[in-house]
C-alpha cells in the first residue's frame, strides 16, 4: 500500500472554506454573540471577531509574507460581520490565488513558513471556527466533508504537540477521541481539540 502523496496546495479548498464559513456566519444573530463555544475562553462574539480578523490576517500574510497586527482585538458584531467576511475572504482568495503566493515565505507566530502551508492553516482555521459557530448557535455542523476530510490530512502532519495545551495557553487543546466514522468536520474539530 502506497503512502499518500500531500495534495498539492491551491486556493481551492481555502475558497470552499471560506464559503461554508460564510454561510454560517449568514445565519448567526445578534442573540447568539453571547453563547458559549467549543473554545471555551471565546463565546460566539470572539469567535466572529477572531475569524473576521484572522481572515484579514491571512490575507495580508498572503499579499506581503508577514503581518504586525491580527486585528482580534477589534469588534465587528455592531455591523453586518457576515458582509465584511465575505469581503475578507475575497481578498485572501486573491491573494492565495497569486502567481508567487504559494512559494512565497510567510513569518507566522512559530516561524516561517512558504505559502503552500500556510494556505492550508488560513483554510483549517478559517473552516474550524466556522464549525464552532455553527455549534454553539445550533445549527449542522456536517459542514463540507470533502473539505473537511482535505483539511485533516493536511493539517495532522503539521500540528506538533507543543502547540497544545489548556484553553486560553495554547493555540490547541489537546486532541479529544473520537469515532472514525464521525462526519469529517466532527474528526477534524476533535483533532484540533474541540470536543464535538
Amino acid at each position: 500500500m502506497q503512502a499518500q502523496q500531500p495534495e498539492p496546495a491551491s486556493a481551492d479548498v481555502l475558497e470552499r472554506a471560506c464559503r461554508s464559513t460564510a454561510t454560517v456566519l449568514e445565519a448567526v444573530r445578534s442573540a447568539d454573540l453571547d453563547r458559549p463555544t467549543p473554545c471555551a475562553s471565546w463565546n460566539v462574539r470572539d469567535v466572529v471577531n477572531h475569524v473576521v480578523g484572522g481572515t484579514g490576517y491571512f490575507a495580508e500574510l498572503a499579499e506581503k509574507g508577514a503581518v504586525t497586527d491580527r486585528g482580534d482585538d477589534v469588534d465587528c458584531t455592531g455591523a453586518d460581520f457576515a458582509a465584511t467576511f465575505r469581503r475578507k475572504a475575497e481578498r485572501l482568495v486573491a491573494a492565495f490565488r497569486a502567481p508567487e503566493a504559494m512559494t512565497r515565505p510567510m513569518k507566522v507566530p512559530f516561524g516561517e513558513l512558504p505559502g503552500s502551508r500556510c494556505v492550508w492553516i488560513a483554510a483549517g482555521d478559517i473552516f474550524t471556527h466556522g464549525w464552532d459557530l455553527a455549534k454553539a448557535t445550533g445549527q449542522p455542523t456536517d459542514l463540507e466533508p470533502d473539505v473537511a476530510a482535505r483539511l485533516l490530512t493536511q493539517l495532522e502532519p503539521m500540528l506538533p504537540d507543543d502547540m497544545r495545551g489548556p484553553d486560553g495557553e495554547a493555540a490547541f487543546g489537546p486532541r479529544v477521541d473520537i469515532a472514525d466514522s464521525a462526519p469529517a468536520a466532527d474528526r477534524l474539530a476533535a483533532f484540533e481539540g474541540r470536543p464535538p
